[in-house]
């Protein structure tokens, strides 16, 4: 019993000759008193042919059903005139099978493999091992090792070094819960899995390893969505005596020739956006490029309205009135425009303000909106000016405090844009630079916008006066809306460190606590750095096109958190949690 030739090399070459496949039957039909066997191994299917002069061959196929996995033997000959399949690479041949024998059986599948479409993703996720059978999570599996072999290529020729490191390590402040394990040796203590290498990659950096990289895995036990797992993989990047100019460029040319090599699209070029620009354009600092829709600051226009759902924030500060036209946009109904007020109430709008442009040239009497009885000519017309609207269009206005207009804004906008087929490509790289250090959260407290070793561009005294004017190094690749991956310059300085970390109410002898390693590295020599991290998962489910990372991961967890294939998190022993001197405080717990 042995396989001579995979399922895919079944072509018109081999007609007339004796051969032998093994593999799983995909699909199983009786014509006639003929069993045909649609068998599927990795590379491919071939159809096998089962004649009833063969009484004891054709019982044995009788018995077969989907997803036996089974060896056959037989000569290739082409196919009867009108049944060739043209859309299969073996279509044009058979196996005519004079041998048969069953390897392994296969109880009744819960979900056919060929029609999983409405299957849901619980099932799925709970016969993982049928799931992945299927051609598609086969290709997004595949492609995955082929981008990463093309990126692992890319690096090892620009003089990379890979280098691992720990998973067992100390808890760190980035914002998400750590996922924490007990020690057995230290009672009472704990490591922590790591959200990233950050701090060991920079220390490497300070060792003397000028450019280093890995395939991390990294962890995170916070919310889930759609394109987040609690464990995940990151392409890790650093580079010392180098500048954001130097990464991005060899982060630009690292895409391209992945995506040329794997999937052989040209990503053209990656223009560069101020975060600044990005917020007042798209509302959001990952904008999808492919979407012409942008939003116009129009707050000066409204300064002196007496419509105060308009005035009251003209004249605020921390507030910006945006409006975003839409061309065309007499096609969307009034339910439309009524299920978008509900969609941005979600993001906090208390409204969504709309004009319709039936003729910009009659004025006011060309117009329809519920809000320009409120509104003074002059501002109309500074309105239509500015906005340069055309006949057909309709214009919707965001108006109240920056993150509620900006969220609510941009998310709009891509809905629109679905909605009227307004995206003008299949993709849209750029990368979005000069971000601000700090931003202050809901209690008024500074926090960085991407973590507390990014360097800022100014000095310390200039950091202490006024930390909210400070720009950064940083920089973000984003893909269709997709954030790939983010960086910075780092800080190499053992002062700036500090006072960063002081600004952000981090004691030094707090700091020391939680990575004194770095800080000491700091000391000692360490080079000026700048590195990044790819979402590895997030960037093969853009090139696959799936709707979630879970689709481009073998073994994912759902979006609780848990793995329905091996029932993951479980209970622990007894004897386990004595030995780890675990007691539960709180929770209900059998003796």
């Amino acid at each position: 019993m042995k396989r001579t030739h995979k399922c895919r090399e079944v072509t018109r070459d081999l007609i007339g000759k004796e051969i032998s496949v093994s593999g799983w039957i995909h699909r199983r039909r009786d014509h006639g008193g003929v069993i045909f066997f649609d068998l599927r191994d990795e590379d491919g299917l071939v159809q096998v042919v089962y004649n009833p002069e063969s009484k004891a061959m054709f019982s044995l196929a009788e018995t077969c059903r989907n997803e036996y996995v089974i060896f056959s033997k037989g000569e290739v000959r082409e196919r009867p005139e009108g049944t060739a399949n043209d859309n299969l690479l073996t279509g044009q041949v058979e196996i005519i099978a004079s041998d048969l024998e069953i390897i392994n059986s296969s109880l009744p599948t819960p979900f056919q493999l060929d029609e999983y479409a409405s299957v849901g993703e619980e099932t799925r996720l709970k016969y993982r091992f049928l799931d992945l059978r299927r051609s598609e999570m086969q290709d997004n599996l595949r492609l995955r090792s082929k981008v990463s072999t093309a990126l692992r290529s890319h690096l090892d020729k620009e003089n990379f070094v890979e280098i691992e490191t720990p998973l067992l390590t100390k808890a760190t402040p980035e914002g998400a819960r750590d996922y924490l394990v007990p020690s057995r040796t230290f009672p009472g203590q704990f490591f922590a899995l790591p959200q990233s290498p950050q701090l060991f990659k920079q220390t490497l950096m300070a060792s003397g390893f000028e450019k280093y990289f890995q395939f991390a895995k990294c962890f995170r036990d916070e919310d889930l969505r759609a394109d987040r797992q609690p464990e995940f993989t990151q392409l890790d990047i650093e580079v010392s005596f180098a500048d954001s100019e130097e990464v991005i460029n060899l982060i630009t040319e690292m895409i391209r020739r992945v995506f040329k090599e794997t999937l052989s699209i040209d990503l053209g070029e990656f223009p560069k956006i101020s975060y600044h620009e990005a917020i007042e354009k798209y509302g959001i600092d990952k904008p999808d490029l492919r979407n012409p829709l942008q939003l116009v600051e129009v707050k000066e226009i409204f300064k002196d309205c007496e419509f105060k759902v308009f005035s009251e924030p003209a004249n605020d500060k921390d507030s910006r009135i945006a409006a975003m036209k839409v061309p065309n946009g007499k096609l969307l109904t009034r339910k439309q425009i009524d299920d978008y007020t509900d969609y941005v109430g979600t993001y906090g709008a208390k409204g969504l303000a709309y004009i319709r442009i039936d003729d910009p040239t009659k004025g006011r009497e060309g117009l329809q909106s519920p809000i320009i009885k409120f509104i003074e000519d002059p501002i109309l017309e500074s309105l239509l000016s500015i906005l340069e609207v055309k006949e057909g269009d309709i214009v919707f206005f965001g108006a109240g405090k920056n993150n509620i207009v900006n969220d609510s804004l941009a998310a709009l906008r891509d809905l629109v844009a679905k909605d009227l087929d307004l995206l003008t490509c299949d993709w849209a790289p750029c990368w979005v630079v000069d971000f601000p250090m700090f931003e202050k959260n809901k209690n008024g407290d500074l926090t960085p916008l991407h973590h507390p070793f990014t360097a800022p561009n100014c000095s310390i005294e200039e950091l202490i006066k006024d930390p909210l004017a400070a720009l950064t190094d940083a920089y973000d690749v984003v893909l269709n809306g997709t954030e790939l991956g983010g960086g910075s310059v780092r800080i190499h300085d053992k002062e700036m460190q500090q006072t960063v970390l002081n600004l952000l109410r981090i004691s030094n002898d707090e700091a020391e606590e939680k990575f004194g390693f770095l800080i000491s590295a700091l000391q000692y020599g360490c080079p000026p750095h700048a590195g990044l991290a790819i979402g590895f998962d997030r960037m093969i489910m853009l090139m696959t096109g799936s709707e979630s990372i879970r689709d481009v991961i073998a073994f994912p967890k759902t979006q609780t958190a848990s793995c329905l294939l091996t029932e993951a998190p479980g209970e622990a022993a007894l004897d386990q949690l004595e030995e780890l001197h675990i007691r539960f405080h709180g929770l209900d717990k059998e003796e």
